[in-house]
């Protein structure tokens, strides 16, 4: 099973509609409203919280050999992870990780961000 998790910012006093901007932002476009984010942070950040068993195939794709696969899509405003076949569990690693640069996490799945805004 694949299940997608994406995060960004929005800059102070912006709400826009999540499932555009997950679209947009997915397609690579640049956003007005959406802060940039320390990309180069958060990737090294995700080495350290995915240490225990997964191994890095190349720069943005990860694999454990009973843990599921994981690739990681970005742009300056973007942070996405494709997983596959993972639990839950260590796709929360993945919620921390955005929650630790302020970044909630949006579901396209169900068309929910999990903020304060909702």
């Amino acid at each position: 099973m694949s299940y997608d998790l994406d995060f960004w910012k929005y800059k102070q006093g912006i709400s826009l509609e999540h499932q555009s901007v997950y679209e947009s932002l997915s397609n690579g476009e640049h956003m007005e409203g959406i802060e940039e984010l320390p990309i180069e942070r958060m990737l090294a950040r995700l080495k350290e919280l995915f240490s225990d068993g997964w191994r890095k195939e190349d720069a943005l794709s990860w694999e454990s050999d009973n843990r599921g696969a994981f690739q990681i899509f970005t742009t300056t405003q973007f942070f996405r992870v494709d997983c596959y076949g993972m639990e839950g569990e260590d796709m929360n690693r993945f919620i921390d990780l955005g929650a630790e640069f302020g970044c909630p996490l949006y579901d396209p799945q169900v068309g929910t961000r999990f903020d304060e805004n909702g």
